[in-house]
């Protein structure tokens, strides 16, 4: 047997169909109860909650108790990372699902990664802040600029609010196949982006729609 990480168990979770519309149906960044995860996953609720056993027992979820409900969500960024890198493969050399529509347009320009913004939008806002040496890439590495605390300060944002995650992390857009930016930082800039009421998120989708005001403030703020 071969040491080191478990792929093959991780990927047999994910593999499921009904388990991969589950996560998928997570990476909104909203908890869902195991009734709403079955009909994400067109399964029973017996089957729904076996299902979700799985990826608990595999730490790719958590839970968390209200009342009388059960909600799940996605364990940590990385597990989101790793579904938007798998959906970027599926786009590029697997076979559609469904055909695409205006919802999928939308999708393409900005939309939600569990806590952060994707999209074009969201990989050009990190090539202009790459470009202004904010941020400094190095390959897939991703990292503050000497200029970056003041520059964030300077909009409202704290880069260092959350120190225990990583303030940046490169995470790879299906829609792009290009980098845009995760971490504390990236979450942060989306609920910087949601509370100006620059954008909204569109209701049971991942998709974030700018106003148009909205649209020229965020291009003004970060990509100008």
């Amino acid at each position: 047997m071969r040491e080191g990480p478990d792929i093959a168990r991780i990927a047999s979770l994910v593999g499921d169909p009904a388990r991969a519309n589950m996560l998928n149906a997570l990476m909104g960044g909203t908890a869902l109860t195991a009734s709403e995860l079955a009909l994400e996953a067109g399964v029973s609720l017996p089957t729904a909650s076996s299902h979700l056993g799985k990826l608990m027992e595999g730490g790719l979820l958590t839970v968390a108790s209200q009342g009388r409900h059960r909600y799940y969500g996605l364990a940590a960024p990385q597990a989101a990372g790793m579904i938007e890198a798998i959906t970027g493969v599926a786009e590029a050399v697997g076979p559609k699902r469904v055909r695409p529509g205006p919802r999928d347009a939308a999708m393409r320009v900005a939309r939600v990664c569990y806590d952060h913004l994707a999209g074009e939008q969201a990989v050009a806002m990190l090539d202009r802040l790459v470009a202004k040496n904010v941020l400094v890439r190095d390959e897939q590495e991703i990292r503050l600029g000497p200029s970056a605390a003041s520059h964030f300060a300077a909009i409202g944002i704290d880069v260092y609010t959350k120190p225990r995650r990583p303030v940046c992390r490169a995470c790879l857009d299906w829609s792009v196949r290009r980098s845009h930016l995760a971490g504390t930082l990236g979450a942060a800039i989306l609920d910087k982006i949601l509370a100006e009421k620059w954008a909204r998120r569109e209701k049971d989708s991942r998709a974030v729609i700018f106003s148009l005001p909205g649209k020229q403030a965020f291009e003004k703020v970060f990509l100008s």
